[in-house]
């Protein structure tokens, strides 16, 4: 199936590990050209040159922070800068501490707020004018499955991707008639880098091996394993594509059944 994504622009946050990097990977091999940003410059250096190997896209890396606002600006505008235009986002950002209410200062949310909701409006507050022009856009927000059904000792994460869900359905409604779509997909329990620190956390917390905190996911999954990351940037990058361009609105879950609810 040709996605249609050959000579479009994508910018994929956090890209350098993870979600991040799958989806960057799949929209590479698909031939789209690729901004990508990360905080650690080294990684996310390394991440684009062995896309540019395997694949023969073109890929800069723009390290920055995309909690910071002045950094925001910076990395859409050398994309912008280099090849004229955004045409696809996704955003994606990792994950906020875990805690309980009480357990959380006025410091924890103002930096959870920055960097799940506040960077997810500044970006697509940058590409949302040249989207409108061109009339074709696509805005995908890599947000959890938190977001559906809350997650115990992930209050940050459950209030917050919650926000950019209905921000994203509310956009979605604004900008339909300009062919641009705005989707959110959640990932559940995939095997990266950020999973496995939550293990961590947990197990240390509870003082049990992280064996047994993965063990106790995947009981909770229909389909008793962690997810692939290749499985949820498959569906990422259809989103994003020429394909999917009746889709918008929607929260689509990679989660092998987790979420119970209906809608």
């Amino acid at each position: 199936m040709d996605l249609g994504l050959r000579e479009k622009v994508a910018l994929v946050a956090a890209a350098s590990q993870g979600l991040g990097r799958a989806v960057a990977e799949e929209l590479a091999a698909e031939g789209a050209s690729l901004v990508l940003c990360a905080r650690g410059e080294k990684l996310l250096n390394e991440t684009c040159d062995a896309i540019r190997e395997k694949t023969g896209s073109h890929v800069i890396p723009v390290a920055g922070d995309l909690s910071v606002t002045a950094d925001v600006e910076r990395i859409v505008g050398e994309g912008i800068a280099r090849f004229g235009q955004i045409d696809i986002l996704v955003t994606n950002t990792g994950g906020p501490s875990a805690g309980q209410f009480e357990n959380l200062t006025r410091e924890n949310w103002d930096e959870a707020t920055r960097g799940l909701l506040t960077s997810v409006l500044d970006l697509t507050r940058l590409v949302l004018p040249g989207m409108k022009e061109r009339r074709w856009g696509r805005i995908l927000n890599i947000t959890s499955i938190a977001s559906k059904q809350p997650v115990e000792n992930l209050m940050l994460s459950n209030t917050l991707r919650a926000a950019v869900s209905g921000f994203a359905k509310t956009l979605a409604s604004e900008v339909a008639e300009y062919s641009i779509t705005v989707n959110n997909i959640l990932p559940g329990y995939t095997a990266t880098e950020r999973v496995e620190e939550l293990a961590q956390t947990i197990a240390q917390k509870e003082g049990v091996d992280p064996v047994e905190v993965r063990t106790r996911w995947e009981a909770q999954i229909p389909m008793k394993r962690l997810g692939k990351p290749e499985e949820f940037a498959a569906l990422a990058a259809f989103l994003v594509s020429e394909r999917a361009s009746y889709i918008t609105g929607s929260s689509i879950a990679v989660d092998g059944g987790w979420i119970r609810s209906l809608f």
